[in-house]
């Protein structure tokens, strides 16, 4: 067992302009990134404390610190799994022990994780919650990508895709209700969803108030996130989701989500690879989970003024796999 000392922080990154979703509106990034090291190797990783699961930056760097003794003394990646629950906190020091992992080997992370080699990924977009007049212009600016996620939630959600339809003929869209619906609402808008060339919604009702979708038809399919966290949340989705979002700061690190992928494939369920917001560093080892996938949301650091160096590299909406010296 290999002894590791421990170096954790906050970062803030400031966002191209205002990102706005139904719980509200940021100009900025608060991230906690991790590094360990043995000496020789350094790993590292990065987290986003997300408010709706009860985190904060403070909570999540106590947590991880919390390990720095368990850490010096032996602690791996497996261990991991059983000492912190599944959520920001390991998934910063798992993704960490994977790059320490791979760096001590001499290889990649796709290699330790007998994955194929990872392949450029198309993501989708997300346009931020706003007026129709002004998600009508951010749609059109961002045209020529072949894949838009639209962030709803709010009263005139028919107007706002009608406008994006507007905007962008030509994308595929899929939009993200952030709990924002009630089973009446979808009912409503599914049908004029699907006539507008809608892909999916993600989460319309809130975590924990969706058995109605059991009852429903569903014409627009339905992609669990906020009801979606790890494998053992998978039992309470059949039959209500057509589809499950996996993002590692919900799984709690790479090791659940390729495991929760591989469990939702088995059971039918669609999968998205989506993100919090996040840098590069949050983004590559998701990278990873998103082969082969329905639907890739791995835009995070289109959205913000700066970013790690390096960064992973974007050509328009096509993401190429992590270069080592960023991570993996």
């Amino acid at each position: 067992m290999t002894s590791l000392t421990l170096n954790v922080c906050e970062e803030v990154f400031p966002i191209a302009g205002t990102f706005t979703i139904s719980r509200g509106s940021r100009t900025e990034i608060r991230v906690v990134t991790v590094e360990i090291s043995d000496g020789v190797f350094t790993g590292r990783g990065e987290c986003v404390p997300y408010a709706r699961y009860n985190e904060t930056v403070d909570s999540v760097i106590g947590l991880i610190r919390s390990l720095e003794g368990e850490l010096a003394s032996g602690l791996d990646r497996q261990g991991l799994q059983t000492r912190l629950p599944a959520g920001a906190a390991r998934n910063a020091l798992d993704c960490a022990m994977w790059d320490i992992e791979a760096k001590r080997a001499g290889k990649q992370v796709w290699q330790l994780a007998g994955l194929a080699a990872p392949q450029t990924l198309t993501t989708a977009y997300t346009l931020s919650l706003a007026t129709p007049e002004k998600m009508q212009a951010q749609a059109a600016e961002n045209a020529h990508r072949p894949l838009l996620k639209v962030k709803l939630g709010a009263d005139g959600d028919l107007e706002r895709i009608e406008a994006v339809r507007a905007g962008a003929p030509n994308s595929t869209i899929i939009v993200d209700a952030n709990e924002g619906w009630t089973a009446d609402y979808y009912r409503e808008l599914a049908p004029q969803f699907v006539r507008l060339g809608v892909a999916m919604v993600e989460q319309p009702l809130p975590a924990g108030e969706d058995e109605a979708l059991k009852h429903l038809e569903r014409p627009l399919p339905v992609c669990a996130d906020e009801s979606c966290h790890d494998r053992a949340s998978l039992a309470k989705l059949a039959g209500k989701y057509d589809l499950i979002n996996i993002k590692i700061d919900k799984t709690g690190g790479l090791t659940e989500a390729l495991a929760l992928k591989a469990e939702a494939e088995a059971m039918g369920f669609g999968i998205m690879v989506g993100c919090m917001l996040g840098t590069s560093l949050a983004m590559a080892p998701a990278t990873l989970v998103a082969q082969n996938v329905a639907y890739v949301d791995l835009d995070g650091p289109l959205l913000l003024a700066a970013d790690r160096d390096p960064p992973l590299h974007f050509k328009g909406s096509l993401i190429d796999p992590p270069q080592p010296e960023l991570w993996g």
